[in-house]
């Protein structure tokens, strides 16, 4: 092993000690480290870093990402070699604005659940409307929900265990009654038709298996087009990640109408869908006019009430 590739294995150890992940570091950094090897580089230089970031046919905002996973790596060897370089931060900037958040209504929740009876087989149909029920209901990531367990649910104690979440982050949520109902009759369902599962998921493809992101992806896109849901902007179209957007701010906006302290109640809900910080929860405030409204007319009565002119 070289010392940049012996570098490389202690860097990504050491972050993912910390509770990063780091997928996408751990899939494109080798391929840094071999074009600097190609070089006879015996460090990190920006004009190496933004050669590796812009040798593959994209987009400048895919640059623009890779040259920023090089800067954390350059960052971490210039504490070894201080004569590596580090890009600067605005040499590649990214141009791209984060996505607006598409907030389906409760129709187009049961419309797109609606149309899983378009799938083939009975053990697909049932997986995709219980995956979407749970997704709208509890605000899991797709990646949480994928990973669950046939152990991690307790129907009595009408719990879900989620493991490994992003920053490894473990979290027990209590369940609604009808959330844990619809559960364990697709539970009941899948055991009937695999008495001996290739895997210990909870949700599973129609060959016993743990489901996998890109098919989960495909079918979503044919239920949204099935539904007969439409982008309603150029940045806003329905994605898997929104039905978590959607049941925070359903929750914020019940909260408000009920004139209930959001602010005691926000912790409770950060850590429920497992945001590290209450202020991320809040984020979610700018996502929907009707919550904004709310939030605003709730801060114009504390300020009268404290006797602050209008």
């Amino acid at each position: 092993m070289s010392p940049l590739d012996q570098a490389l294995d202690d860097y990504l150890r050491l972050r993912r000690s910390l509770g990063f992940k780091l997928e996408r570091h751990g899939r494109l950094l080798p391929s840094l480290v071999g074009h600097l090897t190609s070089a006879e580089a015996a460090t990190l230089t920006t004009k190496l870093a933004l050669e590796w970031a812009t040798a593959l046919d994209g987009k400048p905002d895919e640059w623009a990402v890779r040259l920023s996973i090089a800067r954390g790596f350059a960052k971490y060897l210039q504490s070894l070699d201080p004569a590596t370089e580090v890009p600067p931060a605005d040499l590649l900037p990214r141009t791209r604005s984060r996505a607006n958040p598409y907030l389906y209504t409760e129709e187009e929740v049961v419309a797109v659940m609606a149309a899983t009876r378009t799938l083939r087989f009975p053990l697909s149909r049932a997986t995709y409307h219980t995956v979407i029920g749970l997704l709208a209901t509890t605000g899991l990531r797709i990646g949480e929900l994928i990973a669950l367990d046939r152990d991690d649910f307790d129907r009595q104690g009408r719990t879900l265990l989620v493991r490994n979440a992003k920053f490894s982050d473990t979290r027990l949520l209590p369940l609604h009654e009808s959330t844990a109902a619809a559960l364990g009759d697709y539970a009941g369902l899948r055991d009937q038709l695999w008495r001996e599962p290739k895997a210990p998921a909870f949700f599973v493809s129609t060959a016993g298996k743990r489901l996998r992101y890109a098919n989960v992806y495909a079918t979503f896109q044919h239920l949204v087009r099935t539904a007969g849901l439409r982008p309603r902007s150029e940045r806003c179209h329905p994605r898997l990640h929104d039905f978590r957007h959607r049941m925070v701010v359903a929750t914020l906006v019940d909260w408000y109408r009920q004139d209930a302290d959001v602010a005691a109640l926000l912790p409770a809900l950060s850590t429920y869908v497992g945001h590290s910080c209450p202020a991320f929860t809040y984020w979610y405030v700018s996502a929907a006019p009707e919550l904004l409204a709310l939030a605003a007319a709730r801060r114009e009565q504390a300020m009268q009430t404290r006797g602050y002119p209008r």
